[in-house]
């Protein structure tokens, strides 16, 4: 999960006093996403302060050259993949996140996918794990954004909804104590959505794969496309 939607609709100053920046600092939770009906969907803040487990290592094996990873949040998918002396860059709006993954021995920027970033158009796979394909409540946009980061030829690795759903929500960031983030949209799409969220922007489904109770999906634009 990344704050990417947070800053951009509440600005760095909102973004500071958030219940995320404070979880990933101490590694911990809890923490949720507060829907605007009030449900509370719970976030893995531990999972993802500490290393890449075996459902990520399904991922790491199938990147090929160089990986951007979009929403990094703390960094555990750089350094796995930094360690293995691979080319790699994370990107999160959070600069606690961006300093957390630094301090891992990875390399990131505090940059939004939706702005300029290095390298467009010859990234040879794009990660979007940890429900990132949630990102600006607009899956479809999200993925057009990717055809111009990724070469030709080259791979979107997302992380489905283990659910068969395709929503989008406001969302807040809560701690379930009482303190909340900025108001945000989010998306939430199972594998069946993100295929046909894929194809709209031009991408197709080459492979789906679950693990420990977590879906994935490999993309890549079919040949010939334009």
């Amino acid at each position: 999960m990344t704050a990417d939607g947070a800053l951009r609709a509440g600005g760095a100053a909102a973004w500071q006093a958030d219940p995320y920046t404070y979880a990933l600092r101490t590694g911990r939770g809890p923490l949720f996403l507060r829907r605007h009906d009030g449900r509370l969907l719970p976030l893995e803040v531990e999972r993802w302060c500490a290393a890449a487990d075996s459902a990520d290592l399904t991922v790491l094996k199938r990147c090929r050259g160089a990986v951007l990873d979009i929403g990094c949040g703390p960094g555990r998918l750089v350094t796995a993949l930094a360690e293995l002396a691979r080319p790699v860059l994370g990107i999160d709006v959070s600069p606690v996140a961006v300093a957390r993954t630094v301090r891992s021995g990875g390399s990131a920027l505090c940059r939004s996918v939706f702005d300029p970033l290095p390298r467009e158009g010859s990234w040879d796979t794009a990660l979007l794990i940890d429900g990132n394909i949630g990102i600006g409540g607009d899956p479809p946009a999200l993925l057009a954004r990717l055809g111009r980061l990724v070469r030709r030829d080259g791979t979107v690795l997302a992380e489905a909804a283990p659910l068969d759903l395709d929503e989008r929500v406001l969302v807040r960031v809560d701690d379930g104590r009482g303190a909340l983030g900025s108001v945000f949209p989010w998306a939430r799409v199972g594998a069946p959505a993100l295929r046909r969220h894929a194809e709209a922007a031009g991408w197709a489904r080459t492979e789906q794969w679950s693990v420990a109770g977590r879906s994935f999906v490999a993309l890549r634009r079919p040949a010939g496309s334009g």
